[in-house]
């Protein structure tokens, strides 16, 4: 040992696997490039070997293999592999949601199977809902052949902070020859930014442009209901020159007692089900922020694509065991949403839904004046209802350093196209965000 150096952490990674008797097992840390051949042997490599991966601690999370071409950019959308599309059209690399010894996920790869364009497999993990990287217990990518590891990278939650995705390993081909690189780089998006990560062609020489698988494949992919709006919101995107910009996104529900029969005959769910795309679109994360609120605020769990179909009928038991179905009082609701944001340097929209019933016309006001300055735009949308009160007025709201509001009232949402209230929700935004960014409010890309 006199005289050999050993990389930072090394023992940290190590030394539990060595331990447990894993002599044979070789130990790779971050950072390691190595060609695959020497690490499985030149049969085995085109052979077939799998991927096994596994994430402990109080998140869940998604896995996937990005194969990609020139440029890094994804080689097709089929050449991503996850849990809705589990093996690409070549057989090169498949999918399965459970290995065996303890895996979560695992990768079948048959590199000889593989199109001349890709270049490159990259592994990667996303959170799916809340949560960071740094809940992580302990984690691993392993090489395994005919159910034998035979390599292992591993990682804790002490080498992230707030990253929701991550890059764990790649398998690239420089000079012809086959290598893996132990990546383990974060990213503050989840699964979205990964697939904007390599979704964009990149001139060379250039940095990675930034880019989006379209909306209607994302939807295809988990959400085969949604594709329809997913069209129809990309429409929309596109004519109101939204269709490359990267935004939060927040609900505002009105659970008072007037809106009980909008969320009996579904149509509060029909909400969530139009929005969504949007969400998806715009977030970093893919999620749309809820809150619903009465004589009191309720802060709801995102809603997703895994988790919308039912999502006020399931979620937090229900929009019966809210809690709610009280008076309307919007004040704690606009405070909870400022707070939730208030440090983002993203543009935000926020969709307020409301019957009306509005009467605290001056706090209303008082509060949405002192939220000019913040990177905040809030469509408050009326449903079914009257007396609007401050509401309808923003046109002429003065003492704001930017027009931050804006509002428009539908006697019902059924009688309205997908298409017509995808545009009169984008229809204020664009022109916000030019003036934030003017005033340094906001920043985009």
């Amino acid at each position: 040992m006199a005289g050999r150096s050993f990389p930072p952490g090394f023992w940290t990674n190590a030394g539990a696997y060595l331990l447990n008797g894993l002599k044979n097992m070789t130990v790779i840390i971050r950072g390691q490039r190595t060609g695959l051949a020497s690490l499985l042997g030149s049969d085995r490599q085109t052979g077939g070997f799998q991927i096994g991966l596994k994430m402990s601690g109080k998140v869940g999370v998604d896995f996937a293999c990005f194969g990609l071409g020139k440029g890094r950019k994804l080689f097709e959308d089929a050449y991503m592999t996850f849990y809705n599309q589990p093996e690409t059209p070549c057989g090169g690399v498949g999918l399965s949601a459970a290995g065996g010894d303890g895996d979560q996920a695992r990768f079948t790869c048959r590199l000889p199977n593989l199109p001349d364009g890709i270049e490159s497999l990259v592994f990667t993990a996303a959170i799916d809902g809340k949560g960071s990287m740094r809940q992580i217990q302990q984690g691993y990518l392993r090489f395994l052949v005919s159910g034998l590891e035979i390599a292992r990278f591993a990682f804790t939650g002490g080498d992230f902070q707030d990253e929701k995705a991550l890059m764990l390993g790649e398998i690239y081909r420089k000079d012809g020859v086959w290598r893996f690189s132990a990546i383990g780089q974060g990213f503050n998006g989840g699964m979205a930014a990964l697939v904007e990560y390599f979704g964009a062609a990149v001139a060379e020489g250039e940095p990675l442009a930034k880019g989006k698988l379209s909306l209607e494949n994302k939807m295809a992919a988990s959400s085969p209901a949604l594709v329809c709006l997913a069209k129809k919101a990309a429409i929309s995107l596109e004519k109101h020159k939204l269709a490359e910009t990267v935004a939060r996104v927040g609900l505002v529900l009105d659970a008072s007692g007037s809106m009980r029969h909008q969320y009996r005959d579904g149509k509060v769910q029909s909400v969530i089900n139009r929005l969504l795309p949007l969400a998806v679109h715009f977030d970093d994360d893919g999620e749309l922020d809820v809150w619903a609120f009465s004589d009191h605020v309720l802060a709801l769990p995102s809603a997703t694509l895994k988790n919308h179909a039912d999502y006020v009928g399931t979620v937090h038991q229900g929009w019966q065991k809210w809690g709610m179905m009280g008076k309307n009082n919007e004040p704690p609701a606009i405070e909870k949403v400022i707070a939730h944001y208030r440090d983002t340097r993203l543009p935000v929209l926020v969709i307020f839904v409301s019957d009306g019933g509005v009467n605290q016309n001056a706090a209303i006001k008082k509060l949405l004046v002192a939220a000019a300055p913040l990177p905040i735009f809030w469509q408050f949308v009326g449903i079914g209802g009257r007396n609007y009160g401050v509401l309808e007025k923003f046109d002429t709201m003065e003492g704001r350093v930017i027009d931050n509001c804006g509002f428009f009232a539908l006697d019902d949402l059924d009688v309205i196209s997908e298409q017509e209230l995808y545009d009169r929700l984008l229809k204020e935004f664009p022109n916000w965000i030019c003036e934030a960014q003017q005033k340094r409010i906001i920043r985009t890309g």
